[in-house]
Protein backbone atom coordinates (compact mmCIF):
# COMPACT_ATOMS: atom_id res chain seq x y z
CA UNK A 1 0.00 0.00 0.00
CA UNK A 2 1.13 3.41 -1.34
CA UNK A 3 1.74 5.70 2.28
CA UNK A 4 -0.14 8.59 0.68
CA UNK A 5 -3.13 6.29 -0.69
CA UNK A 6 -6.22 6.94 0.08
CA UNK A 7 -7.18 3.68 2.87
CA UNK A 8 -3.26 4.27 4.30
CA UNK A 9 -4.53 7.77 5.21
CA UNK A 10 -7.81 6.91 6.53
CA UNK A 11 -7.52 7.05 10.31
CA UNK A 12 -10.20 4.64 11.16
CA UNK A 13 -7.96 1.82 9.11
CA UNK A 14 -5.19 3.33 10.68
CA UNK A 15 -6.39 2.79 14.72
CA UNK A 16 -7.73 -0.71 13.59
CA UNK A 17 -3.94 -1.48 12.37
CA UNK A 18 -2.71 -0.52 15.39
CA UNK A 19 -5.12 -1.94 17.80
CA UNK A 20 -4.82 -5.08 15.97
CA UNK A 21 -0.92 -4.83 16.02
CA UNK A 22 -1.00 -4.03 19.84
CA UNK A 23 -4.00 -6.48 20.18
CA UNK A 24 -2.34 -9.16 18.54
CA UNK A 25 1.41 -9.10 20.57
CA UNK A 26 -1.02 -8.58 24.40
CA UNK A 27 -3.04 -11.67 23.02
CA UNK A 28 -0.16 -13.60 22.57
CA UNK A 29 1.40 -13.16 26.04
CA UNK A 30 -1.85 -13.75 27.47
CA UNK A 31 -2.86 -17.12 25.83
CA UNK A 32 0.58 -18.81 26.84
CA UNK A 33 0.70 -17.61 30.03
CA UNK A 34 -2.67 -17.72 31.66
CA UNK A 35 -4.66 -19.61 28.53
CA UNK A 36 -6.72 -16.49 28.22
CA UNK A 37 -8.40 -14.84 24.87
CA UNK A 38 -8.59 -11.09 24.78
CA UNK A 39 -12.05 -11.01 25.73
CA UNK A 40 -11.46 -13.20 28.57
CA UNK A 41 -8.70 -10.93 29.67
CA UNK A 42 -11.01 -7.91 28.94
CA UNK A 43 -13.97 -8.79 31.15
CA UNK A 44 -10.96 -10.06 33.83
CA UNK A 45 -9.70 -6.48 33.93
CA UNK A 46 -13.26 -5.14 33.67
CA UNK A 47 -14.38 -7.16 37.02
CA UNK A 48 -11.16 -6.67 38.60
CA UNK A 49 -11.25 -3.01 38.10
CA UNK A 50 -15.16 -2.42 38.78
CA UNK A 51 -16.11 -5.27 40.98
CA UNK A 52 -19.29 -7.50 40.46
CA UNK A 53 -21.00 -6.55 36.72
CA UNK A 54 -24.02 -7.63 34.85
CA UNK A 55 -23.24 -9.33 31.23
CA UNK A 56 -25.23 -6.54 29.97
CA UNK A 57 -22.98 -3.85 32.15
CA UNK A 58 -19.93 -6.03 30.86
CA UNK A 59 -21.10 -5.94 27.13
CA UNK A 60 -21.31 -1.99 27.65
CA UNK A 61 -18.21 -1.76 29.29
CA UNK A 62 -16.07 -3.66 27.20
CA UNK A 63 -17.37 -2.49 23.75
CA UNK A 64 -17.79 -6.27 22.85
CA UNK A 65 -20.21 -8.18 21.36
CA UNK A 66 -22.86 -9.35 23.50
CA UNK A 67 -22.32 -13.27 22.43
CA UNK A 68 -18.36 -12.58 23.06
CA UNK A 69 -18.65 -11.46 26.41
CA UNK A 70 -21.25 -14.52 27.17
CA UNK A 71 -18.56 -16.76 25.61
CA UNK A 72 -15.99 -14.90 27.99
CA UNK A 73 -17.88 -14.95 31.34
CA UNK A 74 -18.81 -18.72 30.53
CA UNK A 75 -15.05 -19.88 30.06
CA UNK A 76 -13.95 -17.94 33.32
CA UNK A 77 -16.82 -19.63 34.93
CA UNK A 78 -15.63 -23.14 33.79
CA UNK A 79 -12.06 -21.68 34.77
CA UNK A 80 -13.21 -21.09 38.22
CA UNK A 81 -12.11 -17.42 37.94
CA UNK A 82 -15.63 -15.60 37.75
CA UNK A 83 -18.69 -16.47 39.78
CA UNK A 84 -22.01 -15.67 39.14
CA UNK A 85 -24.46 -14.09 41.68
CA UNK A 86 -28.36 -13.62 41.85
CA UNK A 87 -28.68 -9.25 41.04
CA UNK A 88 -30.75 -8.28 44.30
CA UNK A 89 -31.84 -5.47 42.56
CA UNK A 90 -33.12 -7.46 39.45
CA UNK A 91 -34.34 -10.43 39.76
CA UNK A 92 -33.51 -11.67 36.50
CA UNK A 93 -30.26 -10.98 36.17
CA UNK A 94 -27.06 -12.07 37.90
CA UNK A 95 -23.43 -10.22 38.71
CA UNK A 96 -20.29 -11.43 37.62
CA UNK A 97 -17.49 -11.33 40.17
CA UNK A 98 -13.84 -12.24 39.98
CA UNK A 99 -13.25 -15.76 42.41
CA UNK A 100 -10.27 -15.15 44.46
CA UNK A 101 -8.51 -16.93 41.98
CA UNK A 102 -9.84 -14.77 39.58
CA UNK A 103 -8.47 -11.62 41.45
CA UNK A 104 -4.93 -13.67 42.55
CA UNK A 105 -4.43 -13.82 38.25
CA UNK A 106 -5.57 -10.58 37.93
CA UNK A 107 -3.30 -9.59 40.42
CA UNK A 108 -0.34 -11.40 38.36
CA UNK A 109 -1.70 -10.27 35.13
CA UNK A 110 -1.42 -6.28 35.85
CA UNK A 111 2.03 -5.58 36.14
CA UNK A 112 2.99 -7.53 33.30
CA UNK A 113 -0.08 -5.64 31.22
CA UNK A 114 1.63 -2.12 32.73
CA UNK A 115 5.29 -3.60 31.97
CA UNK A 116 3.75 -4.14 28.05
CA UNK A 117 2.50 -0.51 27.98
CA UNK A 118 5.28 0.60 29.54
CA UNK A 119 7.38 -0.87 26.35
CA UNK A 120 5.13 0.07 23.70
CA UNK A 121 4.95 3.56 24.27
CA UNK A 122 8.72 4.01 25.07
CA UNK A 123 9.87 7.12 23.92
CA UNK A 124 6.77 8.77 23.95
CA UNK A 125 7.15 11.41 26.40
CA UNK A 126 4.40 12.15 29.22
CA UNK A 127 2.43 14.93 27.77
CA UNK A 128 2.51 13.12 24.49
CA UNK A 129 0.35 10.03 26.10
CA UNK A 130 -1.61 12.33 28.02
CA UNK A 131 -2.72 14.06 24.55
CA UNK A 132 -2.86 10.33 23.05
CA UNK A 133 -5.11 9.33 25.82
CA UNK A 134 -7.16 12.43 25.28
CA UNK A 135 -7.41 11.97 21.71
CA UNK A 136 -8.41 8.39 22.17
CA UNK A 137 -11.18 9.04 24.26
CA UNK A 138 -12.53 12.13 22.68
CA UNK A 139 -12.79 9.79 19.12
CA UNK A 140 -14.58 6.93 21.19
CA UNK A 141 -17.09 9.52 22.53
CA UNK A 142 -17.26 10.54 18.58
CA UNK A 143 -18.22 7.70 17.35
CA UNK A 144 -20.60 6.80 20.22
CA UNK A 145 -22.37 10.12 19.68
CA UNK A 146 -22.78 9.05 15.60
CA UNK A 147 -26.02 8.08 14.59
CA UNK A 148 -26.81 5.17 12.08
CA UNK A 149 -28.67 7.68 9.84
CA UNK A 150 -25.30 10.07 9.85
CA UNK A 151 -23.99 7.18 8.12
CA UNK A 152 -26.67 7.19 4.86
CA UNK A 153 -26.62 9.42 2.60
CA UNK A 154 -23.39 10.63 1.90
CA UNK A 155 -22.20 12.23 5.27
CA UNK A 156 -20.21 9.83 6.38
CA UNK A 157 -20.83 10.73 9.61
CA UNK A 158 -18.88 14.26 9.89
CA UNK A 159 -20.32 16.90 11.47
Amino acid sequence: MQPNSALARFLPYQLSLASNAVSGRIAMEYRQRWGLSIPEWRVMAVLGDAGALTQRDLTRRTLMDKVAVNRACKVLEERGLAARTPNEQDGRSHLLDLTAEGHAMHSEIMPLALEMERQLFEGFSGDELDLFRALLDRARHQADGLLDDDLSGGGYGIK
